[in-house]
């Protein structure tokens, strides 16, 4: 078993301190980030780094009327890592801007082969969940190349939770859970729609994991528009959790069957009524990846306490078939190396125990790695609200 393990940044403060502590943090991986999207933007659309900042550009005004307090955070990001604010937004909307076909010079390009975020995401609690304990977690395939730039973020922001992420640095939101006990998974679901500019998914999943109240975080999920589909996969440690594959032109949603829920990259609600004509999934593998995954988390039933979990789930997200793009995913070595895809992190959170487990890499040839912060630590992790949600 390899033991590298993701370095772990806490930040506190105000929106600039938080940010220009973890700029400076994390220097050396937004440098390797952004050396590696420039060179992945101009193999796959054909764009200068120049090019990206500049339609990135385009989301600086709808994050900062949705969320100045983020677009503050980034801007101390790239003082603390000494880039520009656009070329933090550049990471933060990554997603957007290469599924976006609304810029003339990418209709030359085949963007829309570039499969969209692979992940594949569950929830467990009560009938599923053999030792009594909610879990939440899941597999983040995403690039390769990226692999190092890959830390574990804890924002320390009172009166909202702390949130725990596992992020690309320079990102302000991604995957994870906060002290108010709910968990936040996240998959890619592709799928073109109109060309209205939406919110970028980082500052959407942030915004979600900010909220003290797993209604709250809902409605983030429901008043918000997001520039791309994904889905989103909430699970709170009361034993409940809910499944919306958001989308510009509207939602879907799921409930668990007997405390078991599992998603991946492929419309599992109902495809939209926008792609219905001619909808093929972006990632076939997840059509694999989703029964596998169930499959194998049915062993949880039989658990008799939280380490065997872990074990069981280790297990089940290591799955092989139809490796490499498996539910445990691999390079493909028949694929430029700049196209290399890998699971990024494997996690695994206790939301009844506040304990947060992940592997740096495939969870095939890692064990779980502890984080030491637990999700309930400090003086607002026990309290049921916070004093007052951040504004969405």
């Amino acid at each position: 078993m390899t033991s590298r393990t993701l370095p772990l940044i806490e930040i506190s403060g105000t929106p600039a301190e938080r940010g220009r502590q973890y700029g400076e943090a994390v220097r050396p991986q937004i440098h390797a980030a952004l050396a590696y999207y420039e060179e992945a933007f101009g193999q796959s659309a054909g764009l200068t780094w120049d090019q990206v900042t500049a339609r990135a550009a385009r989301w600086q005004e709808p994050v900062r009327s949705h969320a100045p307090h983020l677009l503050q955070e980034m801007r101390g990001i790239a003082d603390g890592a000494g880039v520009t604010l656009l070329d933090v937004l550049a990471l933060n909307a990554r997603g957007e801007v290469i599924y976006d076909n609304s810029f003339a010079e990418m209709a030359e390009h085949q963007v829309e082969t570039e499969p969209a975020e692979g992940c594949t995401s569950f929830a467990a609690y009560g009938p599923a969940s053999g030792d009594g304990h909610v879990w939440a977690g899941q597999n983040w395939d995403w690039r390769a190349g990226v692999a190092d730039t890959v830390v574990m973020l804890r924002v320390v922001q009172p009166p909202a939770p702390t949130v725990i992420m596992q992020v690309e640095a320079g990102q302000v939101g991604r995957q994870g859970a906060n002290s108010a006990g709910i968990a936040f998974n996240a998959n890619g679901l592709g799928g073109r729609f109109n060309n209205t500019i939406g919110l970028p998914q980082t500052v959407v999943r942030r915004s979600v994991l900010d909220q003290p109240t797993i209604t709250d975080a809902l409605d983030v999920l429901c008043r918000t528009r997001a520039h791309i589909a994904s889905n989103a996969l909430l699970t709170c440690r009361e034993g409940f959790a809910v499944d919306l594959e958001t989308t510009p032109a509207g939602h879907g949603w799921l409930y668990p069957e007997e405390g078991l829920l599992v998603h991946g990259n492929h419309y599992q609600a109902g495809v939209p009524a926008a792609l219905a004509a001619d909808y093929r999934p972006l990632s076939p593998d997840s059509l694999v990846r989703v029964p596998r995954a169930t499959q194998g988390l049915r062993a949880l039933r039989a658990s008799t306490g939280p380490d065997e979990s872990r074990k069981l789930i280790k297990d089940a997200l290591s799955d092989h078939l139809g490796r490499p793009e498996s539910l445990c995913t691999h390079p493909d070595p028949r694929k430029p190396t700049i196209e290399h895809w890998t699971t990024l992190v494997s996690s695994c959170v206790d939301l009844t125990t506040g304990d947060y487990h992940l592997t740096a890499g495939t969870p095939c040839d890692r064990d779980y790695q502890h984080l030491p912060w637990n999700l309930y630590d400090g003086p607002y992790g026990d309290a049921p609200y916070a004093e007052a949600p951040i504004a969405v």
